[in-house]
Order: structure tokens, then sequence, then C-alpha cells
């Protein structure tokens, strides 16, 4: 004998053990390899074939399916109805009947064939039952390996999957190398031929909201919410924030006594991110002035329909609203999901006409001569 089967169903309940897999869906895998095996040596290719195995006794019995027909043509694929009711009393033409047949042995080439079926079914079980764990952990933050590092690419492990992080999902200017441990957030499973690939990301929103949501007890309550994330990885993010609580100060809440909070979230992503934290405002123009900061905005004309709004701000406040390179308006916008169009206030124009805005008059600063005479006039006045 070729293959051993008692020593077969013992592999099966080991394997099972190793792999972590179900008995069942090991023996359903072997099951399908031996029914290959039996068409090979014992029936033709195109047979339905249903193999049976006792894991215990190590018996296989097989099963072929034939259809009831009044004159057999194919022996292989047909039956007569006469002999089909000897199997089923009830048997009827174009009924299918299951004929049952021990199996003894398979030839080496049987043998090798099924041999193969049984290990590429397993990894493919295998494949099939870790998508189904990861698919369940989609949307949450977990712990990985870097295995390395391939271009723009860097490969993780993760127990038992492996995971890839694009350049698109990483922290800009964060350094990777083999062997380093990282948080990362699950963003989706996809089937690949080398079995089921994770990606994760460390650079989109979800994962400042996980890690503020670890460190916010308040969250998990609900008496403070993220509303909304604008994000440069890296770089820097606004943090739209808001209590449902009265009392309750939203951005003092997520930044902790002392910056602890924040800080912690920044130990995570790196101290070269910078977070604004803001209050998530429902006036939009009033949530427009609250992302621009730390810009003193003087006014904001809405454009609902376009979704666009112009900003008018002092004319030394121009260069921090925009930011360096546009940072600060590109992520402010954003995060209102409005265009915003940044002003300086001399330069606002309203219906073709010069709008200005007078802000409260400083006192111009006197000359020396005017302040001496000045001075003088008053010790004068005063001895009189």
């Amino acid at each position: 004998m070729d293959m051993d089967f008692k020593q077969l169903a013992v592999a099966i309940k080991a394997i099972a053990e190793e792999k972590n897999l179900p008995e069942p869906t090991v023996k359903e895998v072997v099951e399908q390899a031996l029914a290959a095996a039996y068409r090979r040596d014992y029936g033709e290719r195109e047979q339905e074939v249903r193999v049976e195995m006792n894991l215990n006794t190590g018996e296989v019995d097989a099963y072929v399916s034939k259809e009831v027909v009044e004159k057999v043509g194919d022996e292989d694929f047909e039956i007569t109805l006469e002999n089909a009711q000897k199997l089923k009393k009830d048997a009827q033409i174009g009924d299918f009947v299951e004929i049952h047949e021990e199996v003894q042995a398979f030839g080496r080439v049987a043998a090798q064939t099924a041999k193969q079926v049984i290990l590429q079914r397993l990894r493919e079980a295998e494949r099939e039952i870790v998508l189904a764990e990861y698919e369940d952990k989609i949307g949450s933050v977990i712990n990985a390996t870097v295995s390395r590092v391939e271009g723009n690419i860097v490969r993780l492990e993760l127990g038992k999957a492996q995971g890839i992080m694009p350049r698109s999902e990483q922290i800009q200017g964060e350094r990777y190398y083999p062997g380093q441990r990282l948080k990362v957030f699950l963003k989706d499973v996809e089937r690949g031929p080398r079995g089921p690939q994770l990606v994760v990301s460390r650079g989109n929103r979800e994962f400042l909201e996980f890690l503020f949501r670890a460190e916010v007890p308040e969250m998990e309550s609900g008496a403070v919410v993220i509303k909304t994330i604008a994000r440069e990885a890296g770089v820097r993010s606004k943090v739209a924030v808001a209590s449902t609580v009265p009392g309750v100060d939203p951005v003092g809440t997520f930044v902790g006594g002392h910056g602890t909070r924040v800080n912690a979230v920044m130990n995570e992503i790196g101290e070269q991110e910078k977070i604004d934290i803001i209050v998530w405002k429902e006036n939009i123009s009033d949530y427009i002035a609250e992302a621009l900061s730390p810009t003193k905005v003087v006014r904001v004309q809405l454009d609902e329909t376009a979704k666009r709004a112009k900003v008018i701000v002092p004319e030394d406040q121009l260069s921090i609203a925009i930011g360096r390179g546009g940072q600060n308006v590109r992520l402010a916008s954003k995060l209102v999901e409005y265009e915003l169009d940044i002003e300086a206030e001399k330069a606002h124009e309203v219906q073709g006409q010069v709008e200005t805005v007078e802000l409260p008059k400083q006192p111009k600063l006197k000359k020396k001569e005017q302040l001496e005479s000045s001075l003088l006039e008053a010790i004068e006045e005063h001895g009189e």
C-alpha cells in the first residue's frame, strides 16, 4: 500500500493542532484530495466522487454518483433503474444514486497527487481562517513588527499574517528598520496569491483618532468627541473636538494636564508632527475662524452653494493664516470642507468697493523734540 490511511488519520489530527485549524476543516481537505486520487486510480476524471474517512480506524470509503437511466451507455456515469432500486427503493429515471466502494490502497502517482492537493488545500484553508480572523479587526490598531523595507513599501509581521504599509500610509520622515515594533491601523484585508495580505497605516486620520481614544477616557463615556481630523502625517494635524456635557472644556480634556495626553499621542507618531486641537463650532463662519487658528480672523464671507469662503485677516496675519507652503489654510480647508481664500484686510473688496475695517487706533509715538517740549510745558504748567 502506497498510502497508509491510519498514519494519514493521525497526521490529520496533528496538522489540525499544529496549524490551529478546525479538525473538520482538515478532514474535509484530505477527503477532497482522496476523492481526486480515487478518480485517478479507479474511475474517470469527470466522475463525481465523495470520500469519507474514519479518523479513528483509518478506513476510507468512496461514493461514486451515477445517473439512473433506462439503458446504460457509460458504466462510469450511469446505472440501470433495476440496479439503482437495489440501492434506493424509490429511485426513478433521472435520479442520482451513490455507489459505495471501499478503498484499500492508492497507487504511487495517485498518492503523490493526493499529498500535493492536501498541502495546497491546507494552505488555502489556513489563509481563509487568518482572513476571517483579521477581517474582524479592520478599523482597529494592532501591534506589528517590521520584517523588511522594500523601496517605498514596509513589510510587517502581524502574528499569523503579513502586512504591507505603502508609502502613502507612512508617516513622513519616520524611519523603519527590520525588527522594529510599531502600532499600526488595520485598513483592509486583501486576498493575494501568497495568502491574505493586510494593508496597514500609520499616516491616516483614523490612526490618530484611535491614539486619542486610548488617552482620553472621556471619549468612551461620550463626554467629548472628535468631530473631524485633517492630517498631513509627520508634519501637522488639526483636530476639531466638541463637548456634549455643559461646563466641560473639550480642548483642555484632549490636551490633558501639562499637555500629558496630547504629548503621549505625539510620542507615538513623532514629535515632528504638530497637533492643533480646536473647538468645533456649529456656525460655519465661527468654525472657519477656529480652524485657521492661531490666526486672528476679521471676517468670513460664505458662498454656501459653492462651498467656498473668503476669509479676511489682518495684513500682518496673512502669512500665519496661509502657513508654510500653504499648509495651515490647506488643513483648515480639509477640516471645514470649504475652499478657503485668504485675503489681507486692506485688500478686501465688496461689490467693487474697497471695504476698510476700522481697528482700534493705537496712539502714535511722538518725536524726541515733541516729547521734550511737552514735558517742559507740563512742568511749567504744574509750577504755575
